[in-house]
């Protein structure tokens, strides 16, 4: 009987062992997937339109001031105006005037892509349904760096 009560309480160690170790896993893949900071906050929605988003996608921070205020809740296609209509999900207790500017920026040199927003000083706030309308589009690394090389064998056509 006393093996019986040892065995069970290994079992039971190793049980608990293994739920921690699930859970672990369950956090990380959460935190890869941008998924961990997920907020039952009550929100607000804002769109905004922009001619190149790079690589932001669903659930990217809107930050301002480096403050988390928001999500990216959707992005889609106006086949109209062949821009990009980004929804953000903005929290409630973070209001901003309607002249708001947003800009797609990077973390870092080659890091991901948010959403920052530069407040205004119009007297009105966004509130649900409106559109930011100062937007700022992504800066492609690639474009750049083609745009630079032109512009350098472009220079050096003109040297005799």
């Amino acid at each position: 009987m006393a093996t019986n009560a040892g065995k069970s309480r290994t079992d039971l160690w190793v049980g608990l062992f293994v739920l921690a170790g699930m859970g672990a896993l369950l956090f990380l893949a959460l935190k890869v997937g941008n998924m961990a900071s997920f907020s039952l906050a009550s929100t607000y929605e804002v769109l905004a339109r922009f001619d190149n988003i790079g690589g932001l996608k669903v659930r990217a921070p809107v930050k301002s001031a480096g403050v988390v205020v928001g999500r990216v809740k959707g992005i889609r296609f106006d086949d109209k105006t062949y821009q990009a209509l980004v929804l953000i999900d903005m929290e409630k207790n973070y209001q901003f005037p309607k002249d708001t500017s947003a800009k797609i920026l990077t973390s870092g040199l080659l890091g991901e892509q948010y959403l920052g927003l530069e407040a205004g000083g119009d007297a009105g706030m966004l509130a649900q349904g409106d559109r930011i309308k100062s937007t700022q589009s992504a800066l492609v690394l690639e474009t750049l760096i083609s745009q630079f090389l032109f512009s350098k064998a472009a220079d050096g056509k003109d040297k005799p």
